[in-house]
C-alpha cells in the first residue's frame, strides 16, 4: 500500500479515468464471520462508509469490535470513475478514497460509537494522507448513507476536534458528504489482514479519546 505515493490533489471529474460499466468480481461472504458481503441486509441494520487510510487495517478495526457489527467490506468511494480497479485508484486519477463499508446494528452499536472507533483509529487532521501513506485515496472521510446520519457525524467530529485542539492538534480535515456510490474492491482486498496476518497496516491514532457520552449521545 505504501509504495503508491501520488501527488495529493483531487482530479477534476473531466480528468478522471473512464472506468467500466461492470462491477469488479469480489467475494460473496466475509472471510472472518461468514456473513454475506453484499446486501440487501436485514431490516434494522444500518450502513456507513468510512475512509481513514489504508483500507486493510481500517476494515480490521471494525470486524474486531466485540459486538454490533454484522459485516464489513472494503471498496472505493468519493470519486468519479465507475467500478475502478485498485491500481486505478492508486494512480490518483479516479478521485476515490479507500473506504470501509460497515454494516451494524444501531440497537447494539450506536452510530456515535462506530464513529468513535473511526476517529480514534487515525489522525483526522492530516488532509490527503495518513502517516506514510500519501495520496487522495488516504483522506479522512465519512460518507453518509442516510441524511439522518449527518447530525451525529458532525457532533462527533466537533467533539473530537475540541479534544484534539486541547492536545495541540490542528483542525480536523474529515469530509462529511453523502455517499454517491460504493464500489466493492477486488476479492483479495476483502478482510486482507485476516488472510495475511503479517500484512501491512500503517494506521496509527492520536491517542486522544473521542468524548462520546459527554455531550455526544452514544
Amino acid at each position: 500500500m505504501f509504495l503508491f505515493r501520488k501527488r495529493p490533489v483531487m482530479p477534476a471529474a473531466a480528468e478522471a479515468l473512464p472506468g467500466r460499466p461492470v462491477p469488479l468480481p469480489t467475494a460473496e461472504r466475509h472471510f472472518v464471520n461468514g456473513n454475506p458481503l453484499k446486501g440487501p441486509y436485514s431490516q434494522g441494520l444500518e450502513t456507513i462508509v468510512l475512509g481513514f487510510g489504508c483500507f486493510w487495517g481500517a476494515e480490521r478495526k471494525f470486524w474486531q469490535l466485540p459486538e454490533g457489527v454484522y459485516v464489513t467490506a472494503v471498496g472505493y468511494a468519493g470519486g468519479f470513475t465507475p467500478n475502478p480497479t485498485y491500481e486505478e485508484v492508486c494512480s490518483g486519477q479516479t478521485g476515490h478514497n479507500e473506504v470501509v463499508l460497515v454494516v451494524f446494528d444501531p440497537a447494539v452499536l450506536p452510530l456515535a460509537s462506530v464513529l468513535k472507533t473511526f476517529f480514534e483509529s487515525h489522525d483526522p487532521t492530516q488532509g490527503m494522507r495518513q502517516g506514510n501513506d500519501v495520496g487522495t485515496q488516504y483522506r479522512s472521510g465519512i460518507y453518509l448513507t442516510d441524511p439522518s446520519q449527518r447530525a451525529t457525524a458532525e457532533a462527533v467530529r466537533d467533539a473530537y476536534g475540541e479534544a484534539l485542539k486541547a492536545r495541540g492538534y490542528e483542525d480536523i480535515t474529515t469530509e462529511i458528504v453523502p455517499l454517491r456510490e460504493f464500489y466493492f474492491a477486488e476479492d483479495y482486498h476483502q478482510q486482507y489482514l485476516a488472510k495475511n496476518p503479517a500484512g501491512y497496516c500503517g494506521l496509527g491514532g492520536t491517542g486522544v479519546s473521542c468524548p462520546i457520552g459527554t455531550g455526544v449521545a452514544a
